[in-house]
């Protein structure tokens, strides 16, 4: 079934926040947020509920975007901000590089995660944090008819304001009720990375990005984790999504679970006309106090060997974009960038391409996904490495959350600082709960493989201190 959708936009005065939002609505179906509000550019947010009911999202990226057109813009009010409805969805790092299934398909992760998850949508709320604004937007049949079986905007409206002004006690805390395990030990990981200094130096790849895995068992609500992991760790490209029975994941199902991300990455940011993506490389713990974190700051802008890693990852996604964008409308800005976040500090940089004309915005994200600078270079020699080494799928880590509108814009992050939640299997209540991350870090020839252990640690400072209740 498909649908002629026109936007209905409301304002809300005063605007509420993103995490009281999410909290007063974390019992709605398909519940799922693009959240900017940590850190720059704080631009703008979304958090969308009450997907349409039609085919599950495929678990290929070649078919997005004959999925996403079931549902059809049919205008109505303005969008007020980039997102203007449409597919919000979370890509699996284990899709694989679009093209290659025939040379090399990663191995699924232990849990047996959906490949894609999503749902397209047409009821959100939106936010300009710099004009302090936010709006309900709302979808109505284009021709008169009712929509999926909703009531009408009035009344939809009336029960969404009810909702938000209602008194709520917030979800239930979400804490550990058993060991947080490594399932890497330390001296394996470091094993691991001396075999892909290795293969460096025989002339397989130039860099491969090589991680690890915790797992626990949990009590509570997933979402009050991710409303504190993004006051501990504050990130701008932050999200929430949570999947029900029946995501796509091939010829299988899945149970429901929730991914949690604060991530700092941007894999895509395409306005249907100039496409951006910002690789992280390089990266150093905070400092003990402001003495100690300016030395850290200097040493990472200096350090040569952060620098090569970064410029290898800019080159690679050069490349990506340059095979859909016009000839020589492929630019780097910023090279290098030192950023700062709770935990660590990183260098980044801007690559930017200007499109061929008609580009679609499922067409850039498939030439970027996964990100290089979380597989390293060249890219498929490098998959191929970090399967084997690794052992097993990635799962949501690594992979995506983000959109992609009616009108051709799109917004990626790449999931990293994720926790990824689950009901405890066995039919357990719905209170029990397992979540599991991983940390990595990109391997160079000039990589110590003690240093490189210990800078994923850094990494998963924040996440540890959510699950441990700080």
């Amino acid at each position: 079934m498909s649908w002629r959708v026109r936007r209905v936009v409301r304002e809300l005065l005063p605007a509420p926040s993103v995490a009281d939002v999410l909290a007063r609505l974390r019992a709605r179906r398909g519940l799922a947020a693009f959240d900017s509000t940590g850190g720059a550019p704080a631009r703008t947010s979304l958090v969308a509920f009450d997907p349409l009911r039609t085919s599950p999202p495929p678990p290929t990226l070649a078919a997005l975007e004959a999925w996403r057109t079931q549902v059809v813009d049919a205008g109505g009010d303005p969008a007020p901000t980039d997102f203007a409805g449409g597919a919000v969805m979370a890509l699996s790092y284990d899709l694989g590089i679009d093209g290659e299934e025939r040379h090399f398909a990663p191995p699924r992760d232990p849990w047996g995660l959906p490949l894609v998850a999503g749902g397209l949508y047409c009821d959100w709320i939106a936010w300009d944090h710099g004009a302090g604004r936010a709006w309900l937007v709302l979808g109505e049949a284009a021709d008169g008819a009712g929509l999926d079986g909703r009531a009408g905007v009035d009344e939809r409206e009336r029960e969404l304001r009810a909702l938000l002004a209602a008194p709520d006690a917030g979800p239930e805390p979400l804490r550990l009720s058993g060991p947080l395990r490594r399932l890497t030990s330390i001296e394996r990981h470091q094993q691991r990375i001396v075999e892909v200094r290795r293969r460096i130096g025989r002339g397989d790849f130039y860099q491969a990005n090589l991680a690890h895995r915790f797992e626990a068992a949990v009590e509570g609500d997933p979402l009050e984790a991710y409303l504190r992991l993004r006051r501990r760790n504050p990130a701008p490209y932050a999200g929430c999504l949570w999947w029900d029975e029946g995501s796509s994941s091939g010829s299988e199902t899945s149970p429901r679970g929730a991914i949690l991300s604060s991530s700092p990455e941007l894999l895509l940011d395409y306005d249907g006309v100039e496409a951006r993506t910002r690789p992280i490389k390089g990266t150093v713990a905070r400092g003990r106090d402001a003495t100690d974190d300016a030395r850290r700051k200097s040493e990472l802008f200096d350090s040569a060997k952060d620098r090569a890693e970064l410029a290898m990852i800019v080159d690679l996604e050069r490349n990506d974009l340059g095979r859909l964008a016009l000839t020589g409308g492929v630019r780097v800005e910023g090279w290098p960038r030192l950023e700062s976040y709770a935990t660590v500090h990183h260098l980044v940089a801007d690559v930017v391409g200007r499109m061929e004309p008609r580009t679609r915005a499922s067409a850039v994200l498939r030439a970027l996904f996964p990100g290089g600078s979380i597989t390293g270079a060249p890219k498929l020699a490098a998959m191929k490495a970090i399967a084997e080494l690794e052992g097993e799928g990635r799962g949501w880590f690594t992979g995506a959350l983000g959109w992609i509108g009616h009108d051709g814009r799109a917004a990626f992050n790449i999931l990293i600082r994720t926790m990824v939640w689950r009901p405890r299997p066995c039919g357990a209540a719905s209170a029990q709960g397992e979540v599991c991350f991983h940390v990595g870090g990109g391997i160079t020839w000039a990589s110590d493989p003690a240093a490189e252990d210990d800078e994923t640690l850094h990494k998963a400072r924040a996440l540890i201190d959510v699950l441990e209740g700080r």
